[in-house]
């Protein structure tokens, strides 16, 4: 790994660190609020220093169909971004995803996982169909211009970068791993760092959905 490549890397991680210290803290007010008088509430996907998590975006699916944030309204959302020629990180995390949803049984018909390509050099909508198959039916690939896919992974503040060393059509990205828990207005609810296990992420949904 370059030196150039592996301070990227420390970046991305650092920035991830307090990027999920600053949601977890907003998660446990989210908590603390829930469980307060009737009425209580925040502004949604907004953070401690109104930062802000999800937006609207334009992209396309898997399917060749242009969608919007609002095709995915009245359904949680599991929203990861990545890229298909991803060696590692990508494929173990959308197994996770896999997992949960059949674990969530019924359940998992109120649940809409989105996988976004931060790659839309080479992963097209057929590429992502071919991708997105091999792990779970419910995964909804997606992708656009660059433009577009730079607006959205703005709105949810994602790190990506094509990493150095690259020739042609060969490359690797760098990206942050995180995966958001979205409400069915949009809502952020909660952010899932790599590791979380199916059972935690079950859990998760779960808690949200008892709450009605």
């Amino acid at each position: 790994m370059t030196r150039s490549r592996l301070t990227r890397l420390l970046i991305a991680g650092l920035v991830g660190l307090l990027l999920a210290a600053v949601v977890a803290w907003w998660s446990i007010l989210q908590d603390r609020r829930a469980a307060g008088p009737a009425g209580a509430s925040t502004e949604a996907g907004t953070l401690l220093g109104g930062v802000s998590i999800g937006g609207p975006f334009s992209l396309v699916d898997h399917t060749g169909k242009p969608v919007t944030d609002k095709d995915y309204a009245g359904k949680y959302k599991l929203v990861f971004f990545g890229f298909t020629f991803c060696p590692d990180i990508c494929p173990t995390e959308l197994q996770v995803l896999a997992q949960a949803m059949d674990a969530l049984g019924d359940d998992a018909a109120r649940v809409q996982p989105l996988f976004i390509s931060i790659d839309p050099q080479r992963d097209t909508p057929v590429q992502l169909a071919e991708y997105v198959a091999m792990f779970h039916p419910s995964i909804t690939g997606l992708t656009g211009t660059p433009e577009q896919v730079a607006a959205v992974a703005k709105a949810y503040r994602v790190y990506y970068a094509k990493a150095p060393g690259g020739n042609g059509d060969d490359y690797l990205m760098d990206h942050s791993t995180f995966t958001y828990l979205m409400g069915p207005d949009g809502q952020f609810l909660k952010v899932l760092p790599r590791g979380t296990s199916p059972d935690e992420i079950v859990q998760s949904i779960r808690s949200y959905l008892a709450r009605g």
